[in-house]
């Protein structure tokens, strides 16, 4: 098989485009990795709204009650909120 211009030029323009490909899979594979810390802390810190809501209304000693007559609804839902027994 003899080679000529015509099927070296197309060879070598597969093999450029390839090791490109290769070279941007491996930056994004690294940069994947190196934010492996910030997705787990992220994924401490998320919390339910319930636990939020519990959390501030501590903070600011605010009462189930005066949470609930706050914002129109009954002391009973902001416990289920708080309990995560109800997610409405």
């Amino acid at each position: 098989m003899v080679m000529t211009l015509y099927t070296i030029v197309p060879t070598l323009a597969v093999m450029g485009v390839s090791v490109y490909v290769l070279v941007l899979l491996i930056r994004a594979l690294r940069k994947y990795l190196r934010t492996a810390p910030v997705r787990a802390e992220k994924a401490e810190t998320a919390k339910t709204l319930g636990a939020v809501l519990k959390q501030h209304r501590g903070a600011c000693k605010m009462t189930q009650e005066f949470v609930a007559e706050s914002i129109g609804v009954s002391r009973q839902a902001v416990s289920k909120w708080e309990s995560g027994v109800s997610h409405s």
